[in-house]
């Protein structure tokens, strides 16, 4: 049970204290306000830490993703209690977490789907306020490469140089790329500038000899794949069930 609101955390009974609690009982059997607590090491005079996290999480709808969304500034602003050095550490807390998730990447899988795709991409691009534009570079074994952003733009739009794009794929001598673009605004459907710069890049790619497999379109917690809903260009290339790249 938890105790008062507005009691510090060290008059609570030691197996109610967070980070006492993780001692003893393990990380798993804390909530995300215990641990977001544990990373604002304090509260106030009128709530506890755990009382701050709640209020904290609540303003996000208990959504971690939202929370991940927030700067410094945002969370200085807008929540009392929070100060520059809570706010570096919850911050910092996050970006830790979406790196364990890409250190994956590092060690080049093989992408055999849209969703190996999405997986490798997700974490740079889910949770931004703006539009930003990836490529995802592959071996002749679909082994990823290497990501490179090649634009970042508004939070509608952003331009996309075909030039860019190619320069990176010939300097990391890829032999397929992925494109991958989010939408802040949760919108999945594609536009019909998307459409247009695929098939200009599409037909770039075969005339370079450099497939592109894929466009895909995130937004916070789903994606879009052109190759899924077979409308990457008429007789694209593909991912196969082997992984390599077929026509």
């Amino acid at each position: 049970m938890y105790q008062t609101d507005a009691l510090p955390i060290k008059a609570w009974a030691e197996e109610d204290r967070p980070r006492e609690k993780m001692l003893l009982r393990g990380k798993q059997n804390l909530s995300d306000a215990e641990l977001l607590a544990i990373l604002l090491g304090s509260g106030s005079r009128e709530e506890s830490a755990v009382a701050l996290a709640r209020r904290i999480l609540h303003a996000v709808s208990n959504s971690l993703h939202e929370l991940g969304k927030l700067s410094v500034t945002d969370l200085t602003s807008r929540f009392k209690g929070v100060g520059e050095a809570k706010a570096v550490a919850i911050v910092a807390a996050i970006e830790l977490g979406r790196r364990r998730q890409l250190s994956e990447v590092h060690r080049r899988p093989q992408v055999r789907s849209s969703k190996d795709c999405y997986e490798a991409m997700a974490p740079l691009l889910a949770d931004l306020p703006h539009e930003e534009f990836w490529i995802l570079l592959l071996n002749h074994s679909n082994h990823i490469i290497g990501r490179e952003c090649i634009s970042t733009g508004s939070a509608t739009a952003t331009v996309v140089d075909a030039k860019a794009v190619f320069f990176k794929a010939l300097e990391y001598r890829a032999a397929a790329l992925v494109l991958v673009h989010n939408h802040p605004s949760g919108t999945l459907r594609p536009s019909r500038a998307d459409k247009e710069l695929t098939h200009k890049l599409f037909e770039a790619g075969r005339i370079l000899d450099i497939a592109i497999l894929d466009h895909l379109i995130i937004a916070e917690k789903e994606y879009f794949s052109f190759s899924d809903e077979n409308i990457l260009c008429p007789r694209s290339a593909s991912f196969h069930a082997s992984g390599v790249v077929s026509s």
